[in-house]
């Protein structure tokens, strides 16, 4: 069985936030009744972060990275992601935000189930605009990244949920994204594969600079996390371990 990593010594990080939130609150209106999915929350992450946030269901995890990937807008407060505000950005300027500075991976991959791993990852290149060939080539070398070259050729059902994932990995990082959002990413997966994954996503941070936003339940996660934090009932609370931050 593979085992996780020990918290790695990570490396000087650049100056600059990629995420600044600052008062961010969240409420959802549900006839006269109004739901806080979040208060008042800050949060400043720093270029190639690894970033992990655990609480249970219902807390604001899948909210909060909802919000740093442009797919929601907060109620109040400041927002900034890679230099772009995303409380004034019209819709059109979020869809580019979302397209050339976020990856997202989810807990059940996404995958297409006529497509080969290639196609499926090349889909976001094709969609941007780029030639038949340059997806191509660029889907096998983001393949090769998550060490999936031998199963360009395999459908999602001839994959195991963990080489799916993989690929699912893949796919969100063919843009190359400052920031990959991963909502339970390890959810559906064994203990092996699970490890496998984390493996891969903290190797890939250390190899290419991405930053990781990890919402999950899986309290492995927390050995090789730079910052962890709690959501419980919409409040976030920076937990004790790893370096020290900046919060």
């Amino acid at each position: 069985m593979e085992e996780l990593p020990s918290n790695p010594t990570h490396p000087a990080l650049p100056a600059g936030y990629v995420i600044q939130a600052t008062g961010i609150k969240k409420v959802y209106k549900r006839g006269r009744e109004e739901i806080v999915a979040l208060w008042d929350t800050n949060l400043s992450i720093l270029p190639g972060e690894f970033i992990v946030m655990i609480g249970p269901s219902g807390s604001g995890k899948s909210t909060l990275l909802h919000l740093l990937g442009g797919i929601d807008r907060p109620t109040r407060g400041e927002l900034r992601v890679n230099g772009v505000d995303l409380i004034t950005a019209n819709e059109d300027a979020l869809t580019r935000f979302r397209r050339d500075n976020i990856g997202f991976v989810f807990q059940f991959y996404n995958l297409l189930p006529s497509l080969n791993a290639l196609d499926n990852v090349i889909l976001p290149l094709l969609a941007k605009g780029m030639s038949w060939k340059a997806s191509r080539e660029r889907g096998a070398v983001v393949l090769e990244q998550v060490g999936l070259s031998h199963r360009q050729k395999h459908t999602p059902s001839q994959l195991s949920g963990g080489e799916q994932q993989r690929v699912a990995i893949a796919r969100a990082m063919a843009l190359e994204p400052r920031v990959i959002l991963a909502d339970e990413p390890t959810g559906d997966l064994d203990r092996a594969s699970s490890n496998s994954i984390i493996n891969l996503m903290v190797d890939l941070k250390q190899r290419l600079g991405v930053t990781f936003i990890v919402a999950t339940h899986n309290l492995n996660l927390l050995q090789v996390a730079d910052r962890s934090y709690e959501l419980t009932d919409g409040h976030l609370n920076r937990m004790s371990n790893g370096p020290a931050g900046y919060i």
